[in-house]
């Protein structure tokens, strides 16, 4: 891999993966958008800032949770599939904008979420834009839906494979955020770990759309891509039942106060 594949600016990774992304990317269990409300005295009107809000998945989520949502999105291909999904809702407003330098007012949003995207803008930048923008007592909520290697011998090889033949698979893994990345946000302890279980069932077609739609996986023409398809191929070959194979998710929700400095 070039030093250039590795220091890609993480707001261009996913232009050429966005029709996969649309198609194959899971989305969340109610049971979080719900637990998000809980804390912040119910949905009703409660404004969302979803932050790296790509092509709306968490975004709807929450719109189906009774939230107003401002989709923060860098990414002009990923912010127009997000258009496109929620154009017509009126409680949806896209934004261009970043982790960092939203657009949005001070004090205006009651929660700031990111989903399946904190791990590529944690920083002082992102708090401090963060804390700006909530209202005092406001929330963040982090969310990631984590394969679960745990549940199977499908989901155990999967990985193998995105280890073996995926580009910076282990340097942008979201599984690199942790305790001291979730309290420079949070502050020590002053969060709360939510975890539901989450699943897709997946064809041939759907597996490699799925694998594709991250922005580690080797492109079409890559010397990795074919052997990674092959190894997809197989492990289908073997694990599929009735022409289908489950892919299991834990759904994973960091929720709590903003540390203020």
């Amino acid at each position: 891999m070039t030093v250039a594949e590795l220091e890609r600016d993480p707001r261009e990774r996913f232009s050429s993966r966005v029709d996969n992304y649309v198609r194959y990317r899971p989305s969340y269990p109610a049971a979080v958008v719900k637990a998000i409300a809980d804390r912040c005295s119910g949905a009703g009107q409660a404004r969302v800032a979803d932050i790296g809000c790509g092509t709306g998945i968490f975004a709807r989520a929450l719109l189906d949770g009774g939230f107003r949502v401002w989709g923060i999105e860098p990414n002009a291909e990923m912010r127009g599939a997000a258009e496109r999904l929620l154009g017509e809702c009126e409680n949806f407003d896209s934004v261009d904008g970043s982790a960092a330098a939203t657009t949005l007012p001070d004090g205006s949003v009651d929660v700031v979420s990111a989903a399946q995207a904190y791990h590529w803008f944690a920083g002082d930048a992102t708090r401090a834009e963060w804390a700006r923008i909530l209202r005092p007592g406001g929330l963040a909520a982090l969310v990631w839906n984590v394969r679960d290697t745990a549940r199977s011998d499908f989901m155990r090889e999967y990985e193998e494979l995105l280890r073996k033949y995926g580009l910076d698979y282990v340097a942008v893994s979201h599984e690199g955020v942790g305790d001291t990345e979730l309290e420079h946000l949070f502050g020590h302890s002053s969060y709360e770990r939510i975890v539901c279980p989450n699943s897709q069932f997946f064809d041939l077609e759907g597996l490699v759309g799925r694998v594709e739609s991250a922005s580690y996986a080797p492109e079409p023409g890559h010397p990795l891509h074919a052997p990674l398809l092959a190894g997809l191929a197989d492990l289908f070959e073997r694990a599929e039942s009735d022409g289908r194979v489950e892919f299991v998710y834990e759904t994973r929700l960091f929720v709590g106060p903003l540390l203020r400095s």
